[in-house]
């Protein structure tokens, strides 16, 4: 009996390995230009805390690539980067950055970084200063006819 659940559960396992999510590659050249603007302090916290999902410089951890895992690390960077890529700012109308600023504003107190990604990522972790800073900043770049 124990052979027959060992057998399954390293069959299953195995067979996992061929689900996978592709995560877009970075575009060959990505025009520097492009990124987002902000005070050094800011942009600081953004790639400590944002650009593993929020850019095209994940830094992919050792098991983000092994199913059942993988699933839910590479879905979080393709939704994140759907959401909002850092990277491609330059790219965005201003209706989307303003849509931005805003989902920012709301966001960063209580869903972002992600508290599943923080288990593992402790230096992503912003304090309740950092917290606020980064709302003054995105509020401070919201259009009063975005409300």
């Amino acid at each position: 009996m124990f052979k027959q659940l060992l057998f399954w559960s390293i069959g299953t396992f195995v067979l996992l390995q061929a689900i996978q999510i592709e995560i877009p590659d970075a575009p060959k050249s990505i025009d520097p230009n492009s990124e987002i603007k902000a005070p050094q302090a800011i942009m600081g916290m953004l790639k400590t805390s944002c650009y593993d999902c929020h850019s095209y410089q994940t830094k992919m951890p050792w098991y983000g690539n092994i199913s059942p895992i993988s699933l839910e690390v590479k879905s979080h960077i393709k939704n994140g980067r759907e959401a909002v890529n850092f990277q491609e700012w330059g790219n965005y109308d201003e209706a989307k950055k303003q849509k931005i600023y805003q989902g920012i504003a709301k966001t960063i107190h209580f869903r972002m970084p992600m508290p599943m990604y923080l288990t593992i990522h402790k230096d992503a972790r912003l304090t309740q200063q950092e917290r606020n800073t980064i709302k003054t900043w995105a509020e401070s770049h919201i259009k009063e006819e975005a409300y």
